[in-house]
Formats: structure tokens, sequence, C-alpha cells
């Protein structure tokens, strides 16, 4: 049963890595909240592959300069 749940939580990253490809490279946080569970934000920003920036007025999560390269 774990690895069902493991390919699940991949399913969820990788669509949320694609989304933010799909929207430019960033978007604000406060709009992936109910869409991604804080746990697969906060892998991928363990795994340092998305960033998160304040912009003053909010917070945007974007795609990780390095992954970009």
């Amino acid at each position: 049963m774990p690895k069902t749940v493991d390919k699940s939580f991949d399913r969820r990253a990788n669509h949320l890595l694609r989304s933010l490809q799909l929207c430019g490279g960033c978007v604000p946080l406060h709009r992936l909240q109910f869409q991604f569970s804080d746990s697969v934000i906060q892998t991928l920003l363990d795994k340092e592959l998305v960033q998160v920036q304040n912009t003053g007025r909010g917070f945007l999560l974007e795609i990780a300069e390095d992954f970009n390269s």
C-alpha cells in the first residue's frame, strides 16, 4: 500500500511542477494551497526544485533557477 501512496504523491508533485511551468515559472502561493497539499509543496522546497519569494504583497512559489538550467 505505501508504494501506491508514493506514486500518487509523486504524480501530484510532478503536476505542481508542470503547473508552475505553464504559468511562466511562478504563481502566488495562496492560489496553490487549495489545489496541492502543504506536504507536496514542502517536499519540492526541500528538494530545492522550487523556492518561495516574498514580494512584499504576498508570496510567490517559483521554479528554482538551478532547476531551470
